[in-house]
């Protein structure tokens, strides 16, 4: 089978540490950014610039250009939603952009950063796919409900988001590729008021760019 953010830019650096996926610490592996409120709701929040575009290039990931950039987007959103069944993970076409959602059901436990068992099937699915449609940029954006205290979620979103850029990492996706961030409890898509509403805010977004020339 084939398998083939231009709002407020933050900086998330290659560092020499990062979280395993049982928590503990490994070398090599991305480091996270806090996105603060300010922020807004997420729109492309880390990709962009020339940098990041280098590196790519660098490692020798080719970049796309005109008509061939949808029909490459169109190729993997086909083939990622198949791979993706049965996961417990959505995919959603955002334009320009796939988004992969994570539910903290298939993630994480309660105020934890290990992945979970339940998350390695639609973790390697994940990174298959995106090892198979390499020209694209990868923003891991973790987010918490309101239950806690702000700074704390903060922290919490920016650890989860970075247990799963490494998990992709070790999976041999391209680092270069990777940026992952927290938004805390800033940008929800449910009420916070229900315990179901709680529970859709808790998650791990993926968002996939084309990246262009």
């Amino acid at each position: 089978m084939k398998h083939l953010l231009a709002g407020t830019c933050v900086a998330a650096m290659l560092v020499a540490s990062g979280c395993t996926e049982d928590g503990s610490a490994s070398r090599n592996i991305i480091g996270g950014a806090a996105i603060g409120s300010a922020a807004g709701a997420l729109g492309g929040l880390l990709v962009g610039g020339d940098d990041r575009r280098n590196a790519l290039v660098g490692a020798g990931i080719g970049l796309l250009v005109g008509a061939g950039v949808g029909n490459y987007l169109d190729q993997q959103e086909k083939d990622l939603r198949q791979d993706m069944a049965n996961t417990g993970a959505t995919v959603t076409r955002e334009n320009d952009r796939l988004l992969v959602s994570l539910p903290d059901g298939i993630t994480f436990d309660t105020d934890s950063v290990a992945l979970k068992p339940e998350s390695r099937g639609a973790i390697n699915q994940l990174a298959q796919s995106l090892n198979e449609y390499p020209s694209s940029y990868i923003d891991v954006i973790g987010h918490t409900d309101s239950t806690g205290a702000d700074d704390y979620n903060q922290r919490l979103s920016e650890r989860r988001a970075r247990a799963v850029a490494n998990a992709l990492v070790r999976r041999n996706v391209n680092s270069a590729r990777i940026e992952s961030a927290g938004m805390g409890e800033t940008d929800p898509i449910a009420s916070n008021d229900t315990p179901s509403g709680r529970a859709r805010n808790r998650r791990v977004e993926v968002y996939i760019i084309p990246a262009t020339q």
